[in-house]
């Protein structure tokens, strides 16, 4: 879709490409920055089991191809002066002609993706944190099972003959898409610094991958992981190669970046910000105190600083990752945009929740939210769930607890289920999410609450905490004798 206002005057363009959880967007911009059009384009995933989650690079690509092409129509294509891709950081696994090879027990090549949130490597993240090896200080102490290295393990251990023995090259996605534009499979930073354990200053750790049973990737200076390392934006080979220049609708040679993690393009964009004019708080302060949260599938929070800080549980710090020269931590909650969709789609009324907001032209979200402003009558409308609270770690705690084991919970359910009953677990489930992220920003408050409100969204906080105090004593109990 073009936007409107888009300015089509002579001047340079440029193509930004961003693959999501569920879709792939693309963006064209102007030379200051204005976005000009934009288009997306959904892609497939496929659950062949519990907590395994797989894509196709093949299909990921073919979705790029389409959104690229749109965003470009109507406009001088020699105007384009360069493409970037920022994508989930999902592994992609391919032979060593670059063909895609299965992830799954089922055989299927076009399956080639483990997919970020997929959880099948529980067992080998286990051991790896067990090992207790240096490069864990990077990632708050304990690696998570959303980290490449585990998945590697497992693709090791259980697809040994379909898929590891036959492997050539693993890609984090967003490098695999600047691979497939360009020829050169070279990695970006913030792909191996934050997902891989490559250090920035001291590159791979031998020892490491030795210690966790995959040193059969060190051959060949870690060909099969990267052994070419650039800072994100940095340009590749000749650019844009005639093949994927014409799978995409872009003239052959213009640059391509090295590029970025999905959530880390967006923290790049918030701290990197021109805030000049607009009257915030952050207007001529260093860039070292802002806080950027990205919110889409999974929510992150970022900062960076000019010295590694540690903090238990943060992921980080991650040196150059984003910004250059600067350290980054980021702690995050998995999938908590994937979560309202669960409570809100789950309930029994959903369907009566669609059929409602369809005829309103409304999203089911914007009927929920007008609908709690209807029921709440002269109470702020937070308090409506006074008698009822999420324990939001429905795929376990990324940080600051880092415990995968940690699973959901909710407390006041009545019988009925109706619409007011949705809406208020719609409610309940943001405000739990929003109370997780409280325990990661305590930051300068900008929006300060009146008194009442503050007193009730502690308690709140109070009961918020003593859910997973519970769950822990539940979890102590049954496994005692």
């Amino acid at each position: 879709m073009e936007v409107p206002g888009g300015d089509r005057e002579p001047g340079s363009y440029y193509v930004g490409v961003d693959v999501g959880t569920g879709s792939v967007r693309a963006a064209l911009v102007d030379q200051r920055g204005t976005l000009v059009a934009f288009a997306d384009q959904p892609i497939n995933q496929w659950e062949p089991q519990f907590n395994h989650h797989e894509q196709s690079s093949e299909d990921i690509w073919a979705a790029c191809c389409v959104v690229t092409k749109k965003v470009v129509q109507g406009i001088n294509l020699n105007r384009i002066r360069g493409l970037g891709f920022d994508a989930t950081c999902s592994l992609v696994v391919l032979d060593k002609e670059f063909r895609p090879l299965p992830v799954n027990h089922e055989g299927d090549p076009h399956r080639n993706i483990i997919m970020w949130l997929d959880h099948r490597a529980i067992s080998q993240v286990h051991r790896i944190n067990e090992t207790k090896h240096s490069v864990l200080q990077y990632v708050g102490g304990v690696m998570s099972v959303e980290m490449q290295a585990p998945k590697l393990l497992w693709l090791k251990e259980n697809l040994r003959e379909t898929c590891w023995d036959k492997a050539g090259h693993f890609f984090d996605l967003p490098d695999f898409l600047s691979w497939k534009a360009t020829g050169v499979p070279a990695r970006s930073l913030c792909s191996l610094v934050c997902k891989w354990t490559y250090s920035a200053e001291k590159g791979w750790d031998d020892s490491f991958w030795k210690v966790i049973g995959l040193e059969d990737l060190i051959a060949n200076n870690y060909n099969k992981i990267g052994n070419k390392v650039l800072p994100p934006g940095a340009s590749l080979g000749s650019g844009l190669t005639p093949e994927a220049a014409k799978d995409l609708g872009l003239p052959a040679g213009i640059a391509v970046a090295a590029s970025l993690i999905d959530a880390h393009a967006g923290g790049l964009g918030v701290i990197g910000a021109d805030v000049r004019g607009h009257g915030l708080a952050c207007e001529g302060q260093p860039v070292t105190s802002r806080l950027a949260v990205i919110c889409g599938t999974s929510s992150c929070h970022m900062g960076i600083s000019k010295n590694p800080i540690f903090v238990p549980g943060v992921w980080g710090p991650y040196f150059s990752a984003m910004v250059p020269g600067f350290w980054l931590n980021e702690g995050g909650q998995s999938v908590t945009g994937k979560l309202i969709d669960h409570m809100v789609q789950g309930h029994a009324v959903f369907p009566e929740l669609q059929a409602k907001a369809t005829a309103r032209c409304q999203s089911v979200y914007a009927y929920l939210n007008s609908h709690l402003d209807l029921i709440k009558k002269t109470q702020p409308v937070g308090f409506l769930t006074v008698d009822l609270h999420v324990w939001p770690d429905f795929h376990g705690n990324r940080s600051p607890l880092a415990d995968l084991t940690l699973k959901g919970m909710v407390t006041g359910l009545k019988l009925s289920q109706d619409l007011d009953d949705l809406a208020i677990l719609y409610l309940a489930t943001v405000q739990a999410i929003a109370e997780a992220m409280a325990r990661m920003s305590k930051v300068g408050k900008v929006v300060f609450p009146r008194c009442e409100d503050k007193r009730y969204y502690d308690k709140k906080y109070q009961v918020f905490l003593k859910l997973v105090e519970h769950q822990k004593e539940y979890a102590a109990i049954m496994k005692g004798d």
